[in-house]
Order: C-alpha cells, then structure tokens, then sequence
C-alpha cells in the first residue's frame, strides 16, 4: 500500500495544497495501517471526497459496482464511505460480516421519502405491477419490493422482468427517465433527491454561456426539463465512463460536485467545470469517522432476519439480470 505522501504525489497534487495535505497524511497512513491488521475493506461512493477516495479506499464506485465487491469481498469488515443504505445493502450482500457506517446520520432525502407501508398500499392500487425499487432506499422497502435496480441497470432490469406494468419507486425523474425509454407502463412515485432536483436549465444555459463549448452531462435523478438540454444523462458509473473515453477538452457533471474533483484527479488535462452541489449526507462521511470507525467498531449495521432475506432477494435479482 503506498504511503499517504506516494497517494498525493501520485493522484492528488493537483486537488490539495501540500500544507492541506500535511493535515490529512498521518490519518491517511493509520486509517490503511489498521485496515491491514483487521482485515479491513473500505468502499468509497463516487461522492467521497477525494482524500478518501484515493487516500484510503479500496474498492470505489457506483452503488452497483459497490454492491458487486462487497459480494466479493473476503475482508471481515466492510467499511461503508457513503450513505446508510448503502451500508445496508452491503450487509445484505455479506451477512457474516461486520459491517460498518462511520456517521449514522449520514441517510438520503429518496430512501427517507419512502416506507415499507407505503409500498403495501402501492401494490394494492396495482395489483398486477411488478415493484422495482432502486437501491436508494432502506432494507425494509426492499423487502417489499420484487426486485432492486441503480441508476445504472434500471431501463435493462425494467426490461428484463416479464410484467408490462411496473411499479417504480422511490425516484419521479429516474422513473420518468425509465418510462421515456420502454413501452412498459410504469408507475412513480414521488420522491427526488435534494441534490440533483437543484439543477435547472437555467444553469446549462449560463453553463454554456460562460464556459463555451462545455459538454453537460446530468445524472437521472434531474428533472426531466434539465436531462432534455444535455449532451449525456447516465449514472456516477456511466458518466465517468464517457469522460475517459470522449475526453472532452471541457465538461460539467450535474451531479454531486465531489465526483468532478474525484475525475479531475485522475484526468488533469480534462477541465472540469465545478457546479459546486454537494450532498450534506455524503459529507458526513471523513477521515476522522472512518480512523474511529475502524478503531472502535462503529457503527455496526444489522438488519432483522426477517426483513434481511426479502431484501436480499430483491437485491441478488438485481445483480443476476445485471
């Protein structure tokens, strides 16, 4: 493992000052020296800041592609650098594992929008719909759903299921998205993320104004009225992926801003134009929680038997059609 000093030389002189860097270094070199002895994995989301991203990470990514190696992994401790029900899906995927959430208030406006409840009543308003619930929600509405999905895999699992009508939950832009692509009827409901229902067209017309020839590229999760002004709409996953293989000279991501530093680092002749909308859940999530996190064993994420195989099921369909 390099040493805190190799990772900023390496990937982060251009995003640090060094007397910035100086400060964060020695957690950087105890958080990889304890994870080493206890056997420890740490999987950060595209929405880590990059300290943590590249300082300490070992598996990053998209929620699919963080579920994926936490399937995986044979580490005895998952550390989750990211939101609870990422937390809670990882557990799901490992559940001899002890799995870790450094901050347990670090949640999601889209998973607190929706219920176990509130899917029970759904499904009796449609009885004959199949319940796909995107992974930004709580073990318990995954129990209560029939399969999961990400941002990523949501069109190809929608169109691999064999119900023509389809119950969406709990994203209104990602299922207007969804519906705009398929001949299935889906079914939204109402939540958004308070992260990306910020963005506007008119912040792409100032975007292209003030930085011409910029490339927008939106996450799903925008309104529909932003997704039909942009160049590209696809997941953290999808979006990174058009970078590096179109390397526009100049680009935007309307999304959580961190991901733009995490890209900038690894791609410094790619200019990226900031949009400066940060998730305040996401930001919950530092160095310092994770050194305690791993020194004291919080916080654990456990899930009630009961709700855990549902929702284990609804998450491994997910993962087989992907």
């Amino acid at each position: 493992m390099p040493t805190a000093q190799e990772i900023y030389e390496q990937s982060l002189s251009g995003v640090y000052m060094p007397e910035h860097w100086a400060a964060l270094a020695p957690l950087v070199d105890e958080i990889n020296t304890l994870k080493r002895a206890k056997n420890a994995i740490i999987l950060a989301h595209n929405y880590m800041t990059p300290d943590i991203f590249y300082g300490v990470a070992d598996v990053v990514g998209d929620s699919l592609a963080l579920a994926q190696k936490a399937a995986a992994t044979d580490a005895d401790i998952i550390v989750q650098a990211g939101v609870h029900f990422m937390a809670e899906t990882s557990k799901l995927l490992c559940p001899d594992k002890t799995v870790l959430i450094p901050d347990l208030e670090a949640g999601c406006s889209l998973a607190a929008s929706i219920t176990a409840d509130d899917v029970a009543l759904i499904r009796e308003k449609y009885p004959g719909a199949a319940v796909v619930t995107y992974v930004n929600t709580s073990a318990a509405v995954k129990a209560a759903s029939d399969y999961c999905c990400t941002s990523g895999n949501a069109l190809k699992i929608v169109e691999s299921i064999p119900h023509e009508e389809i119950i969406f939950l709990p994203d209104a832009y990602l299922a207007d998205f969804v519906a705009g692509k398929t001949a299935k009827t889906i079914r939204a409901w109402k939540g958004t993320c308070e992260v990306h229902e910020r963005f506007t067209p008119a912040d792409i017309t100032k975007f292209r104004a003030d930085f011409p020839g910029v490339v927008v590229l939106a996450h799903p999760e925008c309104p529909p009225e932003v997704l039909a002004e942009v160049d590209y709409t696809g997941s953290t996953a999808q979006m990174q992926a058009y970078v590096e293989r179109e390397r526009p000279a100049r680009v935007v991501l309307l999304t959580e801003c961190s991901m733009s530093d995490n890209i900038a680092a690894a791609n410094p002749d790619i200019e990226m134009v900031r949009t400066c909308q940060l998730c305040p859940h996401m930001k919950r999530i530092t160095l310092p929680k994770i050194l305690r996190s791993l020194k004291e064993g919080v916080h654990e994420v456990t899930i009630p038997d009961g709700v855990a195989v549902a929702a284990r099921r609804a998450v491994q369909r997910m993962l087989e059609l992907s």
